[in-house]
This record gives C-alpha cells, sequence and structure tokens, in this order.
C-alpha cells in the first residue's frame, strides 16, 4: 500500500459518531486510526493542513456488497454490470481498484473515458452517458467497443449516419428514456421530473410511439435507459422508474416479434444516509424493492447495467482539515479550519441539502473528548458563508485541533473548486492492520497509499495562464 506506517491501539470512537451498526463502528474505528496515524507520519501538519482519507477496506465491502445484493435477486447466469458512475470520484487508483474489484465505470466525457481507461477498466465494461455527445465521441465510442446511451431523437439521427458507415461489430447501443413519474427532495439531482433535461421524456405527446418505432427500425438498438435521479430520491420512486423502463422494453419486444431489448440499464442513484455511520439503505433492501415492483426484471431474459457512484465511495472518504485559528464572534466560538468551499462546495452553498457531520480531533489526531460547545467550523475562503457547519455541537475544537467532515468519499476532495485559488489537497487511502484478516479494524499498523498529490503554487499559476502573461498586453 506504501511507505508510511504507523502501529497503533485502536482509538475510541470519535465524539459525535452515531455507530448504528456493527460495520459502521468499525468503519468509524478505521478512520480514527487513520487521522491518528496522519497526523504521526505528518500527512497532516503545520505544513500540510488539509487531506483527503479513503477507506479501501470499506470500498472494498461496498463492491462486494452491491454485487451480491444484486446475485441474490437475479436469475443464475444472468448478465450484470455493475459500472461505477466516474463523476463521483474522478480519480484513477480509485477506478482502478474498483475494476479490480469487479466494478466497470460509467463515463460522461472524453476525460472520464480516459480516466476509466488509465485504470485499466475495458471498453466492454464502460458505459457512455452524456446528454451533449459530440460527433467525435459518438464515434469513438462505435470505434472502441464503449457501450452508448443516446440521449435525445437528434442524437438518434447522428448514429444512423455513423452506424451506416461503421466498418467493424457495433458495441451495445441503446436511448435513455424519462419516465416523468416526478422528484425527490433535491429538485438538482431529480432526473425523472416533467422537464428533466436528460433523456426522451416518454410521456410528452407521440414519445413513446416515437422510441418504440426507433427500436423497431433500428435493429442495433438493444439496451434501454432510465434512471430516476440520485441524493433524496425514495427507493419506491426509483423502483417506479425501473418498472417503467422495463415496461417500455417488454412493449418493444413485444411489437417487434423477438427480443430486441436484451438489456436493460436502471442506472444508480441510491441514497446515502449522511446522519450516521450507518449504512442505509443498503443494496440488498433496493435490490429487494426493485424484485417485489418488477419481477420480470430479474428472471433472466434481460441483461442488467447499474450505474452507481456516491453510495459506493461517501461513506469511505474523509476531508480532515487543520484548525488554523480559534476566535470568537457575538459569543460563538468559530473553528478557522483549511476545509471550506473549496473540497464542500455543496454543503457550502446548499447547506439545507448537503449537511456534513464533523468529527473533532486533537493536535495529536485522537478524538476530542469533553463537553460539547455550540461553535461554527469555517472555511478559508474569503466569504462569510465558506462553513462548513453553523451552531454545532462538538468538543471545542482549538488552535491545532483537525475538524473532520465525514462522509465524503464522494464528490468533495475529488470535485475541487479553484475558489481563491486554493490548492487541491491531497489525497490518501488507508488499510490498517488486521483489514484483510477478518479482525474488523486492525490492531497493527495503518498503511497509505498516495492517491493524488496535493496540488502545488507552480501548478495554480500555470493553470491560470501564467506561460501567458503577455497574451493580452501583446495584442495591437
Amino acid at each position: 500500500m506504501g511507505d508510511h506506517r504507523e502501529g497503533t491501539a485502536v482509538d475510541q470512537l470519535s465524539g459525535g459518531t452515531d455507530t448504528t451498526d456493527a460495520s459502521g463502528a468499525v468503519a468509524a474505528a478505521r478512520r480514527d486510526r487513520a487521522v491518528r496515524a496522519a497526523v504521526a507520519q505528518g500527512l497532516l501538519g503545520p505544513d500540510t493542513p488539509l487531506v483527503g482519507l479513503l477507506d479501501v477496506a470499506g470500498i472494498r465491502e461496498s463492491a462486494a456488497e452491491l454485487r451480491a445484493a444484486f446475485a441474490a435477486v437475479a436469475a443464475p447466469g444472468t448478465p450484470v454490470l455493475h459500472a461505477f458512475a466516474v463523476k463521483a470520484a474522478p480519480l484513477v487508483p480509485v477506478l482502478r481498484l474498483l475494476h479490480e474489484e469487479g466494478v466497470g465505470a460509467e463515463v460522461a466525457s472524453p476525460g472520464e473515458l480516459a480516466l476509466a481507461r488509465a485504470a485499466g477498466v475495458p471498453a466492454e465494461r464502460t458505459v457512455l452517458d452524456s446528454p451533449a455527445k459530440t460527433p467525435a465521441e459518438l464515434r469513438e465510442a462505435l470505434a472502441s467497443g464503449v457501450a452508448l446511451n443516446a440521449d435525445n431523437p437528434q442524437e438518434v439521427a447522428r448514429l444512423d449516419a455513423l452506424v451506416a458507415a461503421a466498418t467493424g461489430p457495433l458495441p451495445p447501443l441503446g436511448v435513455r428514456v424519462n419516465p416523468q413519474i416526478g422528484g425527490g427532495s433535491i429538485e438538482a439531482l431529480s432526473t425523472a421530473t416533467a422537464t428533466s433535461k436528460f433523456g426522451v421524456a416518454l410521456r410528452d405527446e407521440g414519445a413513446r410511439e416515437w422510441v418504440v418505432r426507433a427500436y423497431l427500425e433500428r435493429p442495433w438498438l438493444t439496451r434501454l435507459h432510465a434512471h430516476t435521479g440520485s441524493q433524496g430520491i425514495p427507493l419506491a420512486l426509483m423502483a417506479k422508474g425501473v418498472a417503467a423502463a422495463y415496461a417500455l422494453a417488454e412493449e418493444i419486444n413485444e411489437r417487434a416479434g423477438r427480443r430486441q431489448v436484451d438489456t436493460l440499464d436502471i442506472g444508480g442513484g441510491l441514497p446515502v444516509n449522511f446522519a450516521s455511520d450507518a449504512t442505509t439503505p443498503t443494496y440488498a433492501e433496493y435490490a429487494r424493492v426493485l424484485r417485489e415492483a418488477v419481477p420480470g426484471l430479474f428472471d433472466g431474459r434481460y441483461g442488467l447495467v447499474t450505474e452507481f457512484g456516491r453510495s459506493l465511495l461517501a461513506k469511505h472518504g474523509t476531508v480532515v482539515a487543520r484548525v488554523e485559528y480559534a476566535k470568537s464572534a457575538g459569543g460563538r466560538p468559530v473553528a478557522v479550519t483549511h476545509a471550506g468551499v473549496q473540497v464542500a462546495t455543496r454543503t457550502v452553498y446548499a447547506p439545507g441539502a448537503w449537511p456534513l457531520r464533523i468529527a473533532a480531533y486533537d493536535a495529536g489526531g485522537r478524538p476530542k473528548t469533553g463537553p460539547e460547545v455550540v461553535q461554527d467550523v469555517a472555511g478559508p475562503a474569503c466569504f462569510a458563508g465558506d462553513l462548513l457547519a453553523t451552531g454545532r455541537a462538538l468538543p471545542l475544537l482549538e488552535q491545532g485541533d483537525y475538524a473532520a467532515a465525514l462522509d465524503t468519499g464522494a464528490y468533495y476532495f475529488a470535485h475541487h473548486y479553484a475558489y481563491n485559488s486554493l490548492a487541491r489537497p491531497a489525497v490518501y487511502g488507508f488499510l490498517t492492520g488486521g483489514d484483510g484478516d477478518g479482525s474488523g479494524a486492525g490492531s497493527g499498523e495503518v498503511a497509505f497509499a498516495t492517491v493524488r498529490e496535493e496540488q502545488s503554487v507552480a501548478e495554480i499559476v500555470a493553470e491560470a495562464g501564467g506561460a501567458r502573461a503577455a497574451a493580452l498586453t501583446s495584442l495591437a
């Protein structure tokens, strides 16, 4: 795993951690040991005040739980591709780890496709989804064997010409549909509303018939894709979206007189519990809901593709930031840290929808104890709203302590927002001794591997056009 190691005992759970199930308690213990080890080894400190940590054992466990959940409800021999939504954590070592754990890649841009390739994910385990694919992207997918889902009639028309000109075998091709079944509690993440930008809106006048005719006229369309949304979407609504796609596939096949649609891509979107260390809902629960709502989905007639992202990674990542200063404003303590809008953009701008748990650690990386004090946890950016948490009851954070934003393995430290030209933090994966021998949180060393190095000031300048300082003043 790497050459950064420390031998420690298992620390007690951090203040504010709600371990409501055994696996959550074990994961929390691993996290606590990793934070202490990161401080001891110098990965965290005065000169490196912000890092992201990834629990490798936890990621492996989630991948195994996903595979097992669908294997338990699908007929033996059913082809199932679990494709990780790369947007959730666009880091090559993460994609390689998931690939080795039996999970492919769902990509939505040339950049994400390149990351999947760099991780060694083969074309046959890659799916391209995007509402704005260029002709070049479509040609690349057809030539390389990457499966793709067309978003709209104009894209299908583009495929007509490209398929006619193709000389080799075609990859799996499908159409994304929007079942228009409604949204969840977070509007921006609800993709099956009446006016969603994604897919062919099935309830619009003439749209369903257009989809059916598109398949009947194009025998090379063999997949059907639908995705209802992600965080904030209840399981019943997710299942309703899958049921709508299944019913459409049945209609297409009945009218075609053959099994033209052979695979259903049901998307991802399993919500994540950000309130405690418990993992809920689970993949097993979702699979059971799907089996009850759409039993024909699992009888072996259709191959399946899933596109989970946040649910595979969120619980296994932690952003840890040093408290640079501890102050008071209006009688309320404020811990000024190095983690704010640049790593937790959604939380800062939409705290009601994206609250994060905060764990307090002392200067040695040990969980803080003592009376809880209502306080704010602030970030380094120059605007008043740059707050990780407001009015949060925690053991008092003091200068030199550490504040850890929990459940941040997806859509946080891998999605840097360059406010104030703040540097992207380093990201490390970790294993605790005993992770591979069934002993839970382990009792030996903590080993780290560098996933991504911290961005340097020189790299920030280069990205900001540093080599072209005179570009504008030299214009005539």
